[in-house]
């Protein structure tokens, strides 16, 4: 064999020994990651197979196009992967591919959302989203009184429906007014802060008033629609948008599903499924990323097993005994409950912000994110928080370790109350002021990694990892 020359010296070395630095660093998040209680709702842990093709040789492969269809040589077996993902994203949602098809080519769900709409209407169209404070996502048309913020108000005109400010459930009635005054090119239904289902038929019927494009971003829900535990959007829906990393539990994209014969009409090259694949590439992005086209792949896969069934299960009735948990103490939840793995939990009756909740359970290993609950008028400092239980069900917790999580919670905001009566104003400087040194912080900590790490954790060895302090 030919020796190699010292300008690729590197080339063969593990990460360990070639970026010690980079290395410890991935060491202390994954013991991170072990130790804690992950709550985000829009994270997961995936496996150790989906890893294994995100980190594969799939990475130094260019191949922009579709299969058969590719701007280089070299693709035979990129082709056969992306098109085992397309049948198997069609498989795990129990699509017909006379009827639907997909991109599984957008690198995030925020692309993914930006080329559905380039693909269905022209710039400053009409779209109509569920409202950033009410629970939607920015992607769906945010902006306030003074600034654009998402790239979909800029690009597009953008009118949010809202959240009933009593019950938190979305205001159909009202939807359908404002409807009749905006006419919307676009009706999105989609959330990243929602607790409830979806009445599809009802945004169906809306959407037909003014011959609208009805799309679904179901990001958050997606695993639980491949679990049959979550209504399907495919029945009603034009275009089904969705990220692969939440409660899908695969790596980091997104994926565009869209109805073959909505413009069947149209000449060929300007029906719906050319005009997706043209918005996606090259209309948005470059060259696909092949290594996590392989792992939204094996995700899939597994999505449509009779054991992720039970997973989804399994993240409905933890996120039920979760917001039983907080109600039986006496704490206010967004609509009561949760249909599905999201809770979204209003701090403003204790007179906390969600900011300094998220503080102390960074603090003491509990990972969190503050959250605008309807009603709220600033999104730097909310009124809530947003719970998820699909990353820890991924770590085997049931109901009762649930109702430890939401005892561990219960204690925060005692903690809480106690800093903020201490630090004597409202001020987050004055409340992390106060947080110095807090023994009961400290005493919390420890409780929650003893708990934490007494679960198994999926996707890598734990059994080598050192505390990080």
């Amino acid at each position: 064999m030919t020796q190699i020359d010292s300008w690729n010296s590197g080339m063969n070395t593990p990460l360990e020994q070639e970026d010690a630095e980079i290395y410890n660093l991935i060491q202390q998040e994954k013991y991170r990651q072990y130790s804690g209680l992950e709550l985000i709702a829009s994270e997961n842990f995936t496996s150790q197979a989906v890893m294994e093709a995100n980190g594969s040789a799939l990475t130094n492969k260019y191949s922009e196009g579709l299969p058969g269809a590719r701007y280089y040589g070299g693709n035979e077996y990129i082709d056969q992967i992306e098109n085992l993902c397309r049948k198997r994203a069609l498989d795990a949602f129990g699509l017909s591919a006379e009827e639907w098809g997909v991109n599984v080519q957008p690198y995030s769900g925020s692309t993914a959302n930006f080329a559905a709409l380039t693909a269905m209407i022209q710039p400053q169209d009409r779209i109509m989203g569920l409202d950033l404070p009410s629970g939607g996502h920015l992607t769906h048309g945010y902006q306030t009184a003074k600034k654009k913020i998402s790239a979909t108000s800029i690009y597009f005109q953008s009118m949010p429906y809202q959240v009933d400010m009593t019950s938190g459930l979305i205001d159909l009635d009202r939807l359908e007014e404002n409807a009749k005054l905006f006419r919307p090119k676009v009706l999105i239904c989609g959330a990243s802060a929602y607790p409830r289902e979806w009445d599809y038929a009802r945004f169906r019927k809306i959407a037909d008033q003014h011959g609208a494009y009805l799309m679904s971003d179901m990001a958050h829900i997606s695993g639980l629609v491949a679990g049959q535990e979550a209504e399907s959007p495919f029945k009603y829906c034009d275009v089904v948008t969705t990220t692969t990393h939440k409660t899908l539990r695969g790596p980091r994209a997104g994926l565009i599903f869209f109805r073959k014969n909505k413009d069947a009409k149209v000449e060929k090259g300007e029906d719906l499924e050319s005009r997706v694949n043209q918005a996606v590439f090259p209309s948005i992005q470059g060259g696909p990323h092949n290594n996590t086209i392989a792992g939204i792949a094996v995700a899939l896969k597994q999505a449509a097993s009779p054991e992720f069934k039970l997973y989804a299960k399994q993240v409905i009735a933890n996120s039920k005994a979760l917001a039983a948990t907080l109600v039986e103490k006496g704490y206010k939840i967004v609509t009561d409950g949760s249909d599905n793995h999201l809770i979204l939990w209003d701090l403003r009756p204790n007179k906390l912000t969600g900011s300094k909740v998220e503080r102390i359970c960074d603090m003491a290993s509990i990972t969190l994110n503050k959250n605008s609950v309807c009603g709220d008028v600033s999104a730097v400092t909310p009124g809530g928080v947003r719970l998820g239980t699909s990353a820890l069900t991924s770590r085997s917790f049931k109901e009762a370790d649930f109702v430890k999580v939401g005892e561990f919670l219960h204690r925060i905001v005692q903690i809480a109350l106690t800093v903020q009566a201490k630090a004597g104003s409202k001020l987050m400087k004055d409340f992390v002021a106060a947080l110095e040194g807090n023994q009961d912080v400290a005493t919390l900590r420890q409780e929650v990694e003893a708990f934490a790490t007494s679960f198994p954790f999926p996707g890598f060895d734990v059994k080598d990892l050192k505390p990080n302090h």
